[in-house]
């Protein structure tokens, strides 16, 4: 076989390695602007008062309050250090960006086909692609499992934005769902809006616990989950529609799957030590 034959293959993964770190780039850069879109900074209507207004903090029980929406500005910006990071020459051909990279792209796109969507008032279609991005981060959690961080650095801007991601995006879903429910007429099957609520809070804390005691603990998806969860509380005290019920209910939800978290880490790190 000639040198030339057989360079040939390591040549063309070292052009798709450099493919895929621009990519990882290029799809965190459309997030960001979809971010700003979707925050009504310039084009786009805020998402609060897009598609009906149903998405809104005061639209359904199951809303986190204005508030909870700032953890964005730290999951994108460890997203964007994240792709900084892997454009770097010295994770070109690192194993675990390319297991994670596509899966990462794929994060972030529909990230910003959600925005695009409830920009345009599809807000049944908006639940579909936020169950996608649910997936795709499940996906990508489980590969980070899979494989250790080389440093703390990138335990930082990809474990750890990635998990914030994963977080957020639990209770997110749990909204999105309650508001095309809402917005569809759903009566509940004669159980009050209240006893739904508490069973959504407790689906997503169900989440959070499996993803604590499966994960060893990780802080990261605890944090961001628990935030949300926590903005639901203070949306159902501090704003309409009232609802004590659901507040301690989203409180009750929020501290077991900080207790989970705690028990998983402990447990692990006695089984290391």
């Amino acid at each position: 076989m000639s040198a030339s034959a057989s360079a040939s293959p390591v040549a063309g993964t070292a052009s798709r390695d450099l493919v895929r770190q621009v990519v990882v780039l290029v799809s965190s850069v459309i997030a960001i602007v979809g971010a700003f879109i979707g925050s009504g900074v310039f084009l786009g209507t805020p998402v609060q008062e897009a598609s009906g207004g149903y998405l809104a903090a005061d639209a359904t029980l199951i809303a986190p309050g204005t508030g909870a929406f700032r953890i964005w500005s730290v999951i994108y910006a460890g997203m964007l250090a994240y792709a900084v990071w892997q454009a770097l020459p010295a994770q070109r051909h690192d194993e675990r960006q390319r297991r994670i990279g596509w899966w990462v792209v794929a994060s972030l796109v529909l990230n910003a086909v959600w925005i695009g969507v409830v920009q345009v008032g599809q807000l049944a279609l908006s639940l579909l692609v936020i169950v996608a991005l649910l997936a795709v981060l499940c996906r990508l959690f489980a590969l980070l499992r899979d494989s250790a961080p080389k440093n703390r650095f990138e335990a930082v801007v990809a474990d750890g934005s990635i998990g914030l991601y994963l977080g957020w995006v639990i209770i997110a879903t749990a909204a999105n769902t309650t508001a095309v429910l809402v917005a569809g007429g759903f009566e509940g099957f004669g159980l009050a809006p209240e006893a739904w609520a508490v069973v959504v809070l407790a689906a997503a804390a169900a989440v959070g616990v499996a993803l604590a005691l499966w994960d060893r603990g990780r802080i990261a998806p605890t944090l961001s989950l628990s935030w949300g969860i926590c903005w639901v509380a203070v949306a159902r005290l501090t704003d309409e529609p009232y609802s004590p019920v659901t507040a301690y209910a989203a409180i009750g939800a929020a501290a077991l799957v900080i207790a989970a978290t705690a028990f998983a880490r402990v447990r692990h790190e006695r089984r290391v030590a």
